[in-house]
């Protein structure tokens, strides 16, 4: 599915969401801070648009996708990025591999959401950290009735310009059926990240989950 909509799939992101993707990345980019030398796994990297500021921060960034196209697209992007094919689920790096570890907007495509947080864990070296940035629940009441009659109204309408319309069709039932934002930080505490804590983002369409490996 993310093979066929790999040449839009940034264009898509920035007018689904109005342009705020581009604040989410600045926010996410903040949030993790990358420091010269650090090895730094971002999974579903798509195209590399996510890894390329944590390489030009001086960080070693890993893009790792399933999706084939992403990676062949990002290649084409990001030449000297070191895209990796991987499944979330049976990740190709060794334990305690990385200082940090970022996944965004892709946690909810795991099939397995405890087993691909699990699969983090066991990358990422003691003291390392983890930041997850994905679709969660505005706060406010009236923002989120109003957010969840933009999902099923309005979203539907970029499927004239995608080229693939059902993937943006699984675009919306994913977000709407995602966990709230305290459930998804008590699903990682479970898994063993710890000191888990969450950030909203435009009122909660967004959320940053951070933790850390003791």
């Amino acid at each position: 599915m993310f093979d066929d909509v790999a040449r839009r799939y940034d264009l898509m992101n920035d007018l689904m969401t109005f342009g705020q993707v581009r604040f989410w990345r600045k926010a996410v980019l903040a949030a993790i801070a990358p420091q010269p030398g650090e090895r730094i796994l971002d999974l579903a990297a798509g195209t590399g648009t996510s890894s390329e500021p944590l390489a030009r921060a001086g960080a070693i960034a890993f893009p790792t996708d399933l999706s084939l196209g992403m990676l062949t697209e990002g290649h084409h992007r990001y030449p000297d990025l070191r895209f990796v094919a991987g499944d979330a689920l049976a990740l190709p790096f060794a334990d305690d591999s990385f200082d940090a570890v970022t996944i965004s907007y892709g946690l909810r495509n795991v099939h397995d959401t405890r087993a691909g947080l699990a699969e983090l864990l066991r990358v990422t070296r003691p003291g390392g950290r983890i930041l997850v940035c994905e679709f969660s629940t505005p706060t406010w009441t009236p923002f989120r009735v109003a957010y969840r009659w933009y999902m099923h109204h309005v979203m539907p309408r970029f499927r004239v310009v995608s080229s693939n319309a059902p993937a943006y069709d699984y675009l919306v039932e994913s977000i709407l059926a995602w966990p709230d934002q305290r459930s998804l930080a008590e699903l990682m505490t479970e898994v063993g990240w710890r000191d888990v804590q969450w950030k909203n983002l435009t009122g909660g369409i967004v959320a940053m989950h951070r933790g850390w490996v003791k």
